[in-house]
Formats: C-alpha cells, structure tokens, sequence
C-alpha cells in the first residue's frame, strides 16, 4: 500500500532538518566550535536598520564551501540554494513565500555571489583566530601532552592570475615591477625544492618563480591522534621564511597556553632566536644548519674560533650586533693583542688579520654546538612532517590554488581551511577516545 502523502504544511521545519542527512552532518560539524563568540551581527554596525543576516551564517557558508571543495563563491551559492533546508540551519533568515515548497524563498534568502565575496573579505581576522584557539583548546582536553614539540613550515600559494598559467602567453612575465592586474596584492618570489645551500650559496634543489603568497603555520602531532593546527599566518611570496617565525611562535604560545618545550623546523628556520625560544623550557630546537653560502664554523672544544690556519683567535672588542643579539669580535692571535713577530700566508695577514665575529647569545651558541647527529635530534626532526601532513589537508581543501584575487580574502580563506582541519581533527580525537573508553 503506498503511504499516503503529508502535505508540507503538517510537517514543521524543525522534523524536516532532522530527517536530512546533509543538515545532520553538518550540525555535527558545527557543533564542535565554540559559536558563543560570535555576536550575531557586526558591533560596528548602527541600530536600527534592516535586520541583517548573523555573522555565523557566513562563517558557516564559507565552512560549507571548504568542506564541499567549491572553489567558487558561485559554486557555494548554487550548493546553498539546491539545499534550502541547510540554509535555514547555518542561520540565514529566510524571505516568507507561501507558495514555496518549504514556505520560504531560497533564492532571495541566499545572499547574492557579490555580496557573499564582499562578506569573505571583511571577515573578522581576530574572530577567525579565536575559533581556531577555541579547538585547540578543545584538542588539549583530550590529549593533554598536546604541543610538547611544535613544528613550523611555510608553503606556497599560486595567485589567481594568468601570470602563472604557462600556457598563457605574458611578455615579461616574471618582472617583480609588473603586478598583476589581477590580483595587484600578490607578489613575486621564488619556490625551492629544497631550503638547504651548499656552501656557494647555490640551492641544492630546483627553483620555480610564481606570483602568490605563503602560509605559515605551527602544528604538533600526537601518537594515535595525528596532527592539528596550532598557528598559522597568511603573508605575500616575497617574505622570507623566517619572518614567519616570531608571529607564528607567539600565536602557538597563545593557543597552548605556555611555550612549547621543543621546536622543529626546515633548514630556513636555522636562526639563533629559534634556538632561543628553546632555552628557558629546557627543550630542544632540532633544525638542520643552514650556512647560507658561508664557510662551515670552525671551533676548538671550547668554543673559542678557530681562523683559516687553525690557529685559536683572541677576543677583542664586544658588540651589539645589528641583528639584535650580543656578540665577540675575535682577531688574529699573531697580531693580537701584540704582535709575536710570527708571519701567516693568508691574504689578509697584511690587512690587518682574520677576524669573526661570535654570536654570545644562548641560542647563538646551541646553534653551532648543536649535535645534529644524535638520536635525539632526529626523534625530534621526524616530527617536522606534521607541518608537512597538515600542508597536504590544506592542499586537498584548494589551499594551493584558491580562487580570490585580494590578500584579505586570501587570508580569511586560509584561516577557514584550518579551521576546518582543526575541526575534523577534533571530531577524530573524541572519537577515538569515546572507543577506548568504551573498550575500557
């Protein structure tokens, strides 16, 4: 016997976004971030005036668009409007039509693809990383040695632009003076296979030239759990590595609560304040040195450099070098702080001898001394592949390739992305831990 039909108006709303399994699935997405901090319109806005649309519904849209793998704004809008009961779930206020299936009218609910993308590009920075916290924090209470090491990683990001198409014809194409037109916010800059030099200065690896940015971001991993996103940060191609660092530390440090016992980082990172950071926790930075076309440092067992003939240098005057960190000039001991009538065949013997200039600082001197050997260096460096495991997620989510054409946009969408990984991570975690206490 066929059931008989119930007309949509016995049905309420609520029944019907319980039976879907598409709004089933997300209100369990959703309901692992904390909403509570998010105020439902933009504080800066005048009262009175047209009721808005909640800001949680944007940022859930563009969660939606990120999950779904929609890499247009127009790809998200026609998702939204073929699943009119997820719209009245993500919080969109829908525009009354008696006539319509669900007594409302999608189309005219769902905001139009300009003002979907305008909404992208003014999304509360601070907000976005309030909710990535916000899983962190969430993440600790299941696994509570969270963090104990932190590895850093910068990747890049092609700009949406015909300048890296190659099979786009683009007279001067790599011209740093030439900016895009369509994204005048990119910048140009240089993607290495690999970030170690050999001793000429020369890259070990081949070098791509792009237009783009890059995305920096602190991860850890736990054994059983996998990886999660600690910090991350959104900044044009032509920034060095390095100046990742500083923000993303700070951020990790804000998101854990306390500093992280060890870091681990490519050799880009190989910097004295990396090391730094390592020694108030007693930990360990494990980076690859990174000589940057120099000759490797050459000391005797106590630390005292050596010049090109091997003879043990004298300390001279200190300094404040301008790279921030206390330093000894040591000169040629044959000439220092008296001459002793020995001569030496190096060339700048008769300019007035060798010279180097040590770095003082801790971090400085761990960075020299370091036993990059040992076996606790590399258990420490095996766990630089979060970064790189987390770089491959974000990949799968169109992190590499996104479709917007302003940095603002650029960043809100990285941010989103993370927090998407963050997410699913968590979801993970409680699962994995409701099985073992069940087990138990």
């Amino acid at each position: 016997m066929i059931t008989a039909f119930t007309p949509p108006g016995q049905i309420r709303w609520a029944d019907l976004r319980e039976r879907d399994e598409v709004v089933r699935r997300y209100r369990a997405f959703f309901g692992l971030l904390n909403w509570r901090q998010v105020s439902e319109r933009d504080r800066t806005r005048p009262w009175p005036g047209p009721v808005p649309h909640p800001r949680a519904a944007y940022l859930k849209a563009f969660l939606i668009k990120i999950c779904e793998g929609k890499p247009y704004v127009t790809a998200l809008r026609a998702y939204l409007v073929e699943h009119p009961l997820l719209v009245l779930e993500i919080g969109f206020r829908p525009v009354p039509a008696p006539g319509q299936l669900y007594g409302f009218d999608v189309e005219r609910t769902v905001p139009c693809v300009g003002w979907l993308r305008e909404q992208l590009r003014v999304l509360d920075e601070t907000l976005l990383g309030a909710l990535l916290q916000g899983t962190v924090r969430g993440l600790q209470r299941e696994i509570p040695a969270l963090g104990e090491t932190v590895a850093f990683d910068v990747k890049h990001i092609y700009a949406w632009v015909r300048e890296n198409n190659p099979k786009a014809f683009v007279a001067e194409r790599f011209d740093p003076q030439r900016r895009p037109a369509g994204d005048p916010d990119c910048r140009l800059g240089v993607k290495r296979r690999s970030n170690q030099e050999n001793p000429d200065g020369t890259s070990t690896g081949p070098a791509e030239c792009l237009w783009g940015y890059g995305t920096g971001l602190a991860s850890a991993t736990a054994d059983g759990y996998g990886d999660v996103v600690l910090a991350e940060l959104t900044q044009t191609f032509n920034e060095n590595d390095l100046t990742y660092f500083r923000p993303l530390y700070a951020a990790a440090c804000a998101a854990l609560g306390h500093p992280p016992t060890n870091v681990t980082a490519d050799a880009a990172f190989d910097a004295w304040y990396v090391y730094q950071t390592c020694v108030p926790t007693g930990g360990l930075a494990a980076i690859p040195l990174n000589l940057r076309g120099q000759a490797p440092p050459r000391r005797d067992p106590s630390g005292v450099p050596l010049c090109a003939r091997g003879h043990a240098m004298v300390p001279a005057t200190r300094l404040a070098h301008e790279d921030g960190y206390a330093a000894q000039r040591f000169v040629c001991p044959l000439l220092h702080p008296a001459r002793t009538g020995e001569t030496c065949s190096h060339a700048q013997f008769a300019k007035g001898g060798c010279s180097r200039v040590i770095n003082l600082e801790t971090g400085g001197q761990i960075r020299v001394a370091l036993d990059r050997t040992s076996p606790a260096f590399h258990r420490l460096y095996d766990q630089r592949t979060s970064a790189e495991r987390i770089n491959s997620q974000a990949k799968e989510l169109g992190i590499e390739r996104p479709k917007v054409r302003n940095l603002r946009s650029l960043r809100h969408l990285n941010s989103l992305t993370y927090l998407v990984i963050n997410a699913r991570a968590l979801q993970r975690v409680r699962q994995i831990n409701a099985q073992g206490a069940h087990a138990a």
